[in-house]
């Protein structure tokens, strides 16, 4: 099969453009890696009869991680998952597990901006797990304080995370250099996924009884304000140059479009059924949502803000990432 091509362009938006869209199909069991220009999934790497919900690719592209969270969603009875499969993206291929020793549920990995490490999630153990990704060790955990840290965001200096934490509705503010929490801020009832804005002065997480986005001040870890929804949201991701949210309505399979100044929503547009993640393009001119019911994976056009294609993935296509090219 063949490997990766080189692009050799000083043009940053080409070079952006032949990267590979990475997509869990939670259906099969399989990472799959699509060609966004050519508008196909091209390869799909089992996983061993496990399920991954999210993934993560390292900064150069050589590897995807993917930890294996078992066969349920969150807070409800399954397997407990303790692996992290390690895929080499050129050979298309498993190179690596890298075990918990027991069922955390690991689910959303992170790479540190700075340090490089890999932050995951471990829900089981209220705690994320870093890992060393050269040597696939574990080298420290920190507690979140609150059970079911789903997802996790890290802002761009690589000093803070933020968990959100499912059934207690709440968020966690985490110091990842001395690992410790630093802050619980009350949210809602039930909250689900996390972003941060680009400059790292807001954080978002979805309100799953209200049709509500909330919006918490990193620099006084409160809540700031709600932006009111048209329907329960989900995955979010802002724009590159911080002007715009998008986030998924899956009861709606729409997006919705937030202009991060007036912190309103301006837009919605029609996707496939049950929208579920959102990743940006890194030149920002494309945003890819997640159909996990019509197997899907919907190109936004961030100029117009229309559909500009629809992409066949694998059966319940959910956690999405980018992977620069070789």
């Amino acid at each position: 099969m063949a490997g990766f091509v080189a692009v050799f362009s000083t043009n940053a938006a080409v070079a952006d453009a032949h990267g590979f869209l990475l997509v869990c199909n939670k259906g099969n069991q399989t990472l799959g890696l699509i060609d966004t220009v050519a508008g196909k999934m091209i390869s799909t790497v089992p996983e061993d009869g496990v399920t991954g919900h999210e993934v993560v690719a390292s900064p150069d592209g050589r590897r995807a991680f993917v930890p294996i969270y078992g066969n349920a969603g969150v807070g409800h009875a399954g397997t407990d998952g303790q692996l992290i499969r390690v895929i080499d993206l050129e050979k298309r291929a498993i190179v690596g597990t890298i075990d918990l020793g027991k069922g955390l549920r690991p689910h959303c990995a992170v790479i540190g901006p700075k340090n490089g490490l890999l932050y995951v999630t471990t829900e089981l153990d209220n705690s994320v797990t870093v890992i060393d990704p050269q040597t696939l060790n574990v080298v420290g955990t920190i507690p979140t304080g609150q059970p079911e840290s789903h997802m996790l965001a890290i802002t761009s200096d690589g000093k803070r995370g933020y968990t959100a934490n499912v059934k207690s509705g709440t968020v966690s503010v985490l110091d990842l250099d001395a690992k410790k929490v630093l802050a619980i801020i009350p949210v809602c009832k039930i909250t689900q996924r996390i972003s941060l804005s680009v400059d790292d002065r807001w954080v978002f997480t979805s309100d799953q009884t209200r049709a509500r986005l909330a919006v918490i001040d990193t620099q006084t870890n409160g809540l700031a304000r709600w932006i009111e929804m048209p329907g329960t949201g989900y995955g979010s991701a802002p724009t590159p140059d911080g002007k715009w949210l998008v986030v998924a309505l899956p009861g709606l399979n729409q997006i919705a479009v937030i202009d991060l100044t007036a912190m309103k929503v301006v837009k919605t547009i029609e996707v496939p059924k049950a929208p579920q993640e959102v990743v940006m393009r890194p030149d920002g001119a494309e945003a890819y949502v997640s159909c996990s019911a019509s197997r899907q994976i919907a190109v936004i056009d961030t100029k117009t803000w229309a559909v500009k294609k629809l992409i066949n993935a694998g059966p319940g296509a959910d956690g999405l990432a980018w992977a620069k090219r070789q």
